[in-house]
């Protein structure tokens, strides 16, 4: 690596102070000085949610050694992802106001270090698989504090670290004002969809709209295949419930059915899928099948809705499962068992359906839909497109093929 100055490769260790978090036990579940704590959860790539944190006892010694700063650096130090492995973001609240779990990595920049520019180069390790080729890999990977400690880092002069980061800052403004737009175009969506279906939320069915058990017009609803799955792609591709993603079929990360499946447990054009079992977040996720695949099946713990397209369009189905009024009626007919709940379709079809008897009608609402969501895949594509830049830009910045000065001069 080079740089528009010389660079010196050091361990981490030596340029600022490495610590892993308190570990969580019984005892500082009940005991005193219950203190607010950060874990793997609350630390995505670039941002912190403080919006979930859990608490346990922390002494005021440990206060002192576990508490944060801001322009600490945490990193998840376990994942069932290995490429989510060293996950990084820095910490920006009150000094003192949080301390930290040994699920994450803290890493404090010294004097030499601006800590901007330290976790961008830990996104670019960790996008470039640096974090992965070290991890110790079980059930759940682990980087290691000492692992990660004794990775060199390019180290460069400090000014030339802040024309980086104020490179990189630039390109960041421009990222954060598509996901505002996102946002605000997902907003306009709900809102379409809360008003076009108005009649869920009634005490009566608005005119011209009819309300039935869902089995009146969903008359057949079966469970997948529960085989033995495996990555040999000669099999059968079968779709599990990660493969339902915002309302429709991601067709990645895929597994194969090694035997053959019958016939009629193909996936057939509008065939609504419904996920059946998880955690209560997941629960309901549901997708129309679009022939993604030439071919495909489904496994068990998703359950597959077939409508009667002469009283329901299938697109109309998805919509109506997805409204936020019907996704809390399915929740609250789950029945919860070890770590997961589960849905019963034959309880799922007792639920009651509110749709336009025309189905012109529910083809408008859903027209109306799909316009919002295609103005945000407009607008996520140039965000992939703008955040593939940034990545080449880090990779020409941290390899010294182009100079943070010529960026913003």
């Amino acid at each position: 690596m080079r740089s528009e100055a010389a660079v010196s490769w050091v361990p981490v260790k030596d340029l600022g102070d490495v610590r892993m978090g308190k570990q969580l036990s019984p005892a500082s579940r009940a005991g005193a000085g219950q203190w607010p704590y950060l874990r793997v959860a609350n630390v995505y790539e670039g941002r912190i949610d403080y919006s979930d944190v859990n608490s346990m006892a922390f002494s005021a010694a440990e206060r002192e050694t576990y508490g944060l700063l801001p322009g600490d650096i945490l990193l998840n130090e376990g994942q069932e992802n290995l490429m989510m492995v060293g996950r990084s973001a820095l910490y920006d609240g009150a000094p003192g106001e949080f301390c930290f779990q040994n699920t994450l990595i803290r890493f404090r920049p010294g004097p030499n270090v601006v800590p901007e520019f330290a976790q961008a180069v830990f996104v670019w390790w960790r996008a470039n698989a640096v974090f992965a080729g070290i991890a110790e890999k079980t059930s759940i990977s682990h980087l290691g504090g000492s692992r990660f400690g004794a990775l060199l880092f390019p180290l460069i002069p400090v000014a030339a670290q802040r024309r980086i980061v104020d490179a990189l800052n630039s390109v960041t403004e421009l990222e954060r004002g598509i996901e505002a737009s996102i946002a605000k175009f997902h907003n306009v969506r709900q809102g379409s969809l809360l008003a076009s279906m108005e009649s869920v939320a009634s005490r009566r069915p608005a005119a011209g709209w009819a309300r039935v058990p869902l089995k009146d017009i969903v008359p057949s609803a079966e469970y997948g295949i529960s085989e033995a799955l495996d990555r040999d792609a000669r099999g059968v591709p079968v779709l599990r419930m990660n493969n339902i993603q915002s309302a429709r079929i991601d067709a990645d990360e895929l597994r194969y059915c090694p035997v053959p499946v019958p016939s009629k447990l193909f996936l057939r054009r509008g065939d609504v899928l419904f996920n059946r079992t998880n955690s209560m977040e997941h629960i309901g996720k549901v997708a129309m099948w679009r022939d993604e695949l030439p071919s495909a099946t489904f496994a068990s713990y998703l359950v597959r809705l077939i409508p009667d397209l002469q009283r329901v369009t299938p697109e109309y189905l998805v919509e109506w499962l997805m409204h936020p009024l019907v996704r809390q009626r399915v929740r609250s007919i789950s029945t919860v068992a070890v770590q997961q709940v589960n849905v019963n379709p034959s309880r799922l079809r007792e639920l009651e359906i509110d749709l336009p008897v025309d189905l012109a009608e529910q083809r408008r609402i859903v027209a109306t839909l799909e316009a919002c969501d295609e103005q945000i895949g407009r607008e996520e594509e140039e965000l992939n497109k703008l955040r593939e830049l940034k990545q080449g830009l880090v990779d020409d910045l941290l390899s010294g093929r182009v100079t943070a000065s010529g960026v913003v001069a």
